[in-house]
């Protein structure tokens, strides 16, 4: 029996979600790089950056904790969107709050603030009945604060600031202020599950526009390095034959390249991938995959017929609708075909970049 787009499914647990979070964290964070402007009230460029390495560290231990301990604050829920969980996300939130209002002792070393905006009435994003969990979670995590009830059942203010500090290594927190601020100001797009900051996006803070190629492999550091070469291979191949590379990161983080040199008009991120021929996506549910829009199919039949039995296989179901095609729930089916990005496709690395290839723009592929 068919079920409709868009139906509930119970959700992996928040540790499987912690693990994948922290394979997306960067691990080769430049050491030297100048800063924007805005960051200049914050600290001196050194510290920031020195920050921001600390913050990726913390990032890793709260993914940890997250993994050991995330089921005691989080079970799985049935919900259309199976990467929403609502304790992450009201944590990344706390987490910005606490950056982006607070302001530094006098000794600097610590964080001051006279309020937590998320826990604040009328309207708290996150629930008082929750408050003092998610801060019980972040001492878990090494986090101190000071001028706060915490024997409390709900969260209250002892004196009018509260000091919060990360004994265990405190610049860390001013990589958390600067990123809360890049994440709030310089952010094009907010997506009430984000979780930028959660994946420490230090490219936001640096003058120079973002590198594809450097952000890309970042995005592939959790792969065999057989598949990072394959993978940079496809990119270097297909960006020199005149396709663009744009980066979406919503449920899930993909790279999709699309033929836009004819356009008469500016193209957003949006745009550019919606109009992708391919792309490489990482998502919770699927992992590392390649997923072709193929619409030429017709037109290199010959050429399919010579391909191994699997790719063939995956070219004959085609894409779109899973309801429609298949009388299956929704799998995102309408994306493209999606063929796993793991060993076995190596076996089928000559067979992809032709098939790749016959999918080309006729402006400039065969």
């Amino acid at each position: 029996m068919s079920t409709s787009h868009g139906d509930k499914e119970l959700q992996k647990p928040i540790s499987e979600y912690a693990k994948y979070l922290k394979n997306l964290l960067p691990v080769n964070i430049p050491e030297t790089y100048a800063l924007k402007p805005i960051f200049a009230n914050v600290a001196e460029e050194k510290e920031i950056r020195d920050g921001v390495i600390a913050f990726r560290d913390f990032m890793a231990l709260f993914f940890d904790c997250l993994i050991l301990e995330g089921h005691r604050y989080a079970e799985p829920k049935k919900t259309k969107n199976p990467t929403s969980y609502p304790f992450l996300h009201s944590l990344n939130q706390l987490l910005i709050d606490i950056g982006y209002h607070s302001k530094y002792s006098e000794n600097g070393d610590s964080l001051l603030l006279t309020e937590i905006s998320v826990f604040q009435a009328p309207k708290p994003s996150v629930p008082v009945s929750k408050q003092m969990e998610y801060l019980r979670f972040l001492m878990l995590c090494g986090f101190v604060f000071q001028g706060i009830d915490l024997k409390a059942k709900r969260f209250s203010i002892l004196d009018e600031v509260i000091i919060v500090s990360y004994p265990s290594n405190p610049i860390m927190l001013t990589g958390l202020k600067a990123l809360a601020i890049a994440d709030i100001e310089l952010r094009p797009r907010r997506y009430s599950n984000d979780d930028n900051l959660l994946r420490c996006d230090y490219r936001l803070l640096k003058v120079e526009d973002m590198d594809v190629l450097d952000l890309l492999k970042d995005f592939l550091q959790a792969l065999p390095e057989n598949l990072q070469q394959f993978a940079l291979e496809l990119h270097q191949r297909y960006t020199k034959m005149g396709l663009t590379c744009t980066i979406m990161s919503r449920a899930g983080v993909h790279f999709a390249y699309a033929y836009v040199k004819n356009s008469r008009r500016t193209l957003s991120a949006q745009d550019i991938y919606e109009k992708r021929v391919w792309k490489f996506s990482v998502t919770m549910k699927e992992g590392y995959t390649l997923v072709v829009r193929a619409k030429k199919t017709d037109r290199y039949r010959e050429i399919i017929e010579g391909f191994p039995l699997t790719l063939r296989e995956k070219i004959a179901e085609g894409y779109g609708c899973d309801r429609k095609l298949r009388n299956e729930h929704c799998q995102m089916g309408c994306q493209g075909i999606r063929i796993p990005f793991d060993e076995e496709i190596l076996a089928m690395k000559e067979d992809i970049v032709i098939w790749l290839d016959c999918e080309m723009p006729s402006s400039i592929g065969s």
